[in-house]
């Protein structure tokens, strides 16, 4: 029999350390990176939103995709700098845990079909030039982004739900730094095959579904740029689609690592970080990559800085 079983109201997270120096160093740090996304994301929004030279489609999911990256972030880092300022247990309600692990799986899932959607974009602007303007309407775009944050609010829901029927001992630590569904797990007493299972199953299907469509995408993007006989047409072309690559890359390779890796292979260490780069790292890499490898994005922060001033 096990004791104290879901007696408790609270968890007790913990963290990525308890040493006071290295709490206020790192309190430092993320609060630096958390100011850099929201101004990032923010300022790149706000800029599409403007300027009238981004005013196609995609920007208009580049738009989301920012405006996703600040929710990601918002859903870890203010608990997370919280935490930090904590002497002591950091303890978190079981109420609030839930809602944050609801729109972690939110965020990311909406992160991971907005990519699949802005590769399609590339797809269509780069395959069916003549046909773009046409296929990607204004309407067909909002239907769009709707899609992808439907998906993400049915990942969310089939994942949080039944982590509410799974029995948790008193005094319930988890080896993390928030409340995600991995080490969540991990620290419960048990009834935990059914929510294993669902999030196995989701991630691959979720997770390899959204890189087939985008993968497909790519495949028929190289073909046709390989065509193009000129070089500058050529580097014009994959120019377009390389941020958003890069982009896709930070995102799929560490989070579908972290939620389909065994369990032979996972560690407190290793966890924590492939989270870190996923849901902290990635929202404020984003925004750095898109305006750098973008010539009309840097164009157009250029000019709504200078409005500005």
């Amino acid at each position: 029999e096990m004791e104290n079983q879901t007696t408790g109201t609270e968890f007790v997270l913990l963290g990525l350390t308890r040493d006071p120096l290295l709490q206020s160093l790192l309190f430092t740090v993320f609060l630096i990176i958390y100011l850099i996304i929201l101004l990032g994301n923010m300022v790149i929004m706000m800029a599409i939103r403007t300027d009238l030279h981004l005013q196609s489609p995609m920007y208009f999911f580049l738009f989301h995709l920012a405006f996703i990256d600040i929710c990601y972030a918002t859903a870890v880092l203010p608990k997370m700098l919280g935490n930090f300022l904590v002497k002591g247990s950091i303890t978190i309600a079981i109420n609030a845990c839930m809602t944050q692990m609801f729109f972690i799986f939110l965020s990311a899932g909406c992160e991971v079909f907005m990519l699949s959607v802005m590769a399609y974009d590339r797809y269509v602007a780069i395959c069916n030039p003549l046909k773009y303007q046409e296929a990607m309407s204004k309407q067909f775009c909002y239907q769009l982004v709707g899609s992808a944050w439907a998906m993400g609010l049915f990942y969310s829901v089939l994942n949080t739900v039944p982590v509410l029927n799974i029995q948790f001992c008193g005094h319930t630590e988890i080896k993390h730094f928030s409340c995600e569904l991995p080490p969540l797990l991990s620290a419960a007493c048990g009834g935990t095959f059914l929510s294993k299972l669902i999030l196995l199953s989701s991630a691959v299907i979720f997770g390899c579904s959204s890189f087939l469509l985008t993968l497909i995408s790519y495949i028929y993007i190289i073909t046709t740029v390989l065509k193009i006989q000129s070089a500058e047409g050529r580097h014009k072309a994959f120019s377009t689609c390389s941020s958003h690559f890069i982009a896709m890359g930070l995102l799929y390779i560490t989070a579908l690592f972290q939620y389909t890796k065994p369990k032979s292979v996972s560690s407190i260490i290793l966890d924590q970080v492939l989270s870190t780069q996923y849901s902290i790292l990635t929202p404020m890499l984003n925004p750095i990559v898109y305006s750098l490898k973008n010539k009309d994005v840097k164009t157009a922060l250029s000019r709504f800085l200078k409005k500005l001033q």
